[in-house]
């Protein structure tokens, strides 16, 4: 039997995901340190061009798009999804008077859906969760001597999904996800005496691996307003859900070449290996609405809530609050039927976007402001195939610089190429 080359590009984007899923350090964020570290949110990105528009979003546009972020809308997608991205990001880090730059650049995700009757489908797809990444020092004096402590982190947490989307009736749809939240969380602490030759340095390497089953239940409302618009209402939740996780942490002194900065260990003084524990995720509740013109723009927003005060990593919260956000978005379509005029076949997003995060540090709460935007650009198709490439770009800053904090300043670039077919229709002439 000779696989279709179309299912054989989608197994090699899966391969090619699981084996750089976890080998990627995607952030640099002194902020990343705290919880299991950057919440990323389950959005492509023709979404989070919208300013990550989606609880209330069915389907928009001429094309079939996978609403990871709410599993009822999978209800509305009537041809094979296939959307594989990728992502770079720009970061300027400022404290007082020093700043640093930095760049990085990852595979971002891969997902697939299949309708399965009229009113039903199903996804699964692999996304990033959050990210970890940090590196700081502080000098101190020990006797007469100088004393270098640095701190770092890399790492993060991936989601695989398997979804369902089902409509009920006329107006109601319902969906869930099941996903499996896994990844190592990595952290280093060293004490460096500042090039003293024949001194120890001494430094514990802590690996924590996470991995549990989590589940999130959506809600969608569709109600045609006229014959050519559409409401849609949407929820969805998730239950506060347990962990496993499992512990490694390396003590060892060593000596280091610091013309190479090679370091050399000299000895082991403790390794404790897989001491197991448990990490809480809290609840979570998001609501959406939009309204759309079928075919030619949408609009909407969103509000999001999560209780981190419930968030516990072996019984410790470590001082997470509660946290919301909002989203107001939307995307134009100026002639959807406009072969002859290409520039009138792009979609337009737009959107802004607020997250007051679980960290309040020196009596500031960090939150993250960013405004968005994006394009789709239509290609050419083929006989029952739709391609088009989305691109997001978000301009945002995070933190402060009051009480001594660090303020963060990015631009994100996603980038997604989506492609709707009948992979699995038969036909009587080829």
């Amino acid at each position: 039997m000779i696989l279709n080359k179309k299912y054989i590009l989608a197994l090699s984007f899966i391969v090619m995901f699981a084996i750089n899923v976890n080998a990627q350090s995607t952030t640099n964020s002194p902020y990343s340190k705290f919880g299991v570290g950057n919440i990323k949110g389950s959005y492509l990105p023709q979404f989070r061009a919208m300013g990550n528009l989606a609880y209330g979003i069915s389907s928009f546009g001429g094309y079939q798009n996978i609403n990871v972020s709410n599993p009822a809308s999978y209800s509305q997608i009537r041809l094979t999804a296939f959307d594989v991205g990728a992502s770079a990001d720009f970061q300027n880090l400022s404290k007082g008077s020093l700043s640093e730059k930095s760049f990085n650049s990852a595979l971002s995700h891969f997902t697939f859906a299949v309708p399965i009757t009229k009113k039903s489908a199903f996804s699964f797809g692999l996304l990033p969760f959050s990210n970890l990444g940090y590196q700081s020092q502080n000098v101190i004096s020990v006797d007469t001597f100088k004393v270098s402590q640095i701190y770092s982190g890399e790492g993060g947490l991936s989601k695989a999904y398997l979804g369902y989307g089902i409509g009920i009736g006329k107006h109601l749809n319902v969906g869930v996800n099941m996903s499996y939240i896994f990844g190592d969380l990595k952290e280093t602490r060293a004490a460096e005496y500042q090039k003293y030759a024949g001194f120890l340095n001494s430094k514990s390497q802590n690996d924590l691996s996470i991995g549990g089953l989590n589940f999130d239940f959506g809600v969608q409302y569709i109600k045609l307003l006229n014959d050519d618009t559409r409401l849609t209402v949407g929820y969805t939740g998730g239950a506060k859900t347990s962990f496993n996780t499992s512990n490694k942490t390396l003590f060892t002194r060593y000596q280091k070449d610091y013309k190479t900065n090679t370091e050399f260990r000299t000895d082991t003084i403790a390794f404790v290996d897989g001491a197991k524990g448990k990490l809480v995720m809290p609840t979570n509740h998001n609501f959406g609405f939009s309204i759309e013109k079928i075919n030619k723009w949408v609009v909407g927003a969103d509000l999001r809530l999560a209780k981190w005060s419930q968030y516990s990593l072996n019984g410790t919260n470590g001082n997470l609050n509660n946290t919301w956000g909002f989203s107001v978005g939307g995307q134009i379509t100026p002639n959807i039927k406009a072969v002859t005029n290409y520039i009138k076949l792009i979609d337009y997003r737009f959107g802004i976007n607020y997250d007051k995060t679980y960290l309040n540090i020196n009596n500031k709460d960090i939150d993250v402001k960013s405004i968005n935007f994006g394009f789709g650009f239509p290609l050419i198709s083929a006989r029952t195939a739709f391609y088009k490439i989305n691109l997001s770009t978000e301009f945002g800053k995070k933190g402060t610089l009051d009480n001594n904090l660090v303020k963060e300043k990015f631009i994100n670039i996603k980038l997604g190429f989506t492609i709707n077919d009948r992979w699995f229709q038969k036909y009587k002439y080829d």
